[in-house]
């Protein structure tokens, strides 16, 4: 007798310890990049920070390729009185007192990590929603990755369509040759706008990967991570208290048929090894 609905996951391209791979996307994606690099696997994660919607994925990639600096111009004070500024390209967790700071500070992760994703032969994309926000006081910029504590009133919402969601994807992919795409969804529920409006947002990012997975078959695969948890683990005992973002158990068992999935069962001991020493590498003793 069953008593849940396993979700099948095929064999994927297996991804190499020596090869550097970037994760770019939502806090799952976050997730994910952290225990990949705990298990020896040479990752750029999020450079510019959390990332949720397929244009700021975009916006990331471009700037990554180009490696255009930051400049004042893009450069914002935080609202709800943090007393600092950033911009609408990155996690707040790069915000600094002053422009000229916040400036130093993005131009540097921004070189350094250009560089590193030159070098990424293996890009994995965690999508978490097509719902986009717009700054209104500035129509020439693209959808904002974070809107920085600032009111709702200075900013237009929208849900893309699978068609700009597919092209935006689709270009990724297309403009990176020497790369190989593996798309998630993230199971994480973007609930701000209700459910239904959560589900519409899921939906269009599934219709749009399928457009890839289509056209860029052998450059572009999809871990099912979204079905394994609403569908296998749907049992709240899985979720976090705000019974929206995955618990740590639903993030490990995720995580092993991830491993299944997309690695190769002859490094499965070098991988096991680097977890146990990064465990005991974060261990803090009692004395």
């Amino acid at each position: 007798m069953k008593l849940f609905t396993e979700v099948a996951c095929e064999k994927l391209t297996p991804l190499s310890r020596g090869e550097r791979i970037c994760v770019l996307g939502s806090c799952f994606a976050d997730a994910i990049g952290e225990k990949l690099a705990a298990a020896g696997f040479d990752v750029l994660r999020n450079p510019f920070g959390t990332l949720y919607n397929p244009a700021s994925v975009a916006a990331a990639v471009e700037r990554l390729d180009s490696g255009r600096p930051f400049t004042h111009d893009e450069c914002m004070e935080m609202g709800a009185g943090a007393g600092l500024v950033c911009s609408y390209a990155h996690h707040t967790r790069f915000a600094r007192p002053t422009a000229a700071e916040f400036l130093d500070a993005a131009n540097a992760a921004l070189a350094a990590n250009a560089a590193a994703w030159a070098g990424c032969r293996r890009v994995l994309v965690t999508l978490g929603t097509a719902w986009v926000w717009r700054a209104l006081e500035r129509p020439g910029q693209p959808v904002v990755a974070n809107c920085l504590k600032r009111p709702a009133r200075e900013f237009a919402h929208e849900l893309l369509s699978v068609d700009a969601c597919a092209g935006l994807l689709r270009t990724l992919v297309a403009s990176h040759p020497d790369k190989q795409f593996l798309f998630t969804v993230s199971p994480i529920r973007h609930l701000g706008d209700g459910a239904h409006a959560n589900t519409l947002s899921k939906s269009t990012l599934q219709l749009a990967i399928h457009q890839i997975l289509t056209e860029f078959a052998g450059r572009a695969e999809y871990f099912p991570a979204y079905e394994i948890l609403l569908d296998e683990l749907r049992d709240y005992r899985f979720y976090a208290d705000d019974l929206v973002h995955p618990a740590d158990t639903a993030v490990q068992l995720i995580w092993e048929r991830f491993l299944d999935a997309c690695t190769d069962p002859a490094d499965r001991p070098a991988i096991l090894a680097a977890e146990r020493a990064a465990r005991a590498a974060a261990h803090r003793p009692l004395r």
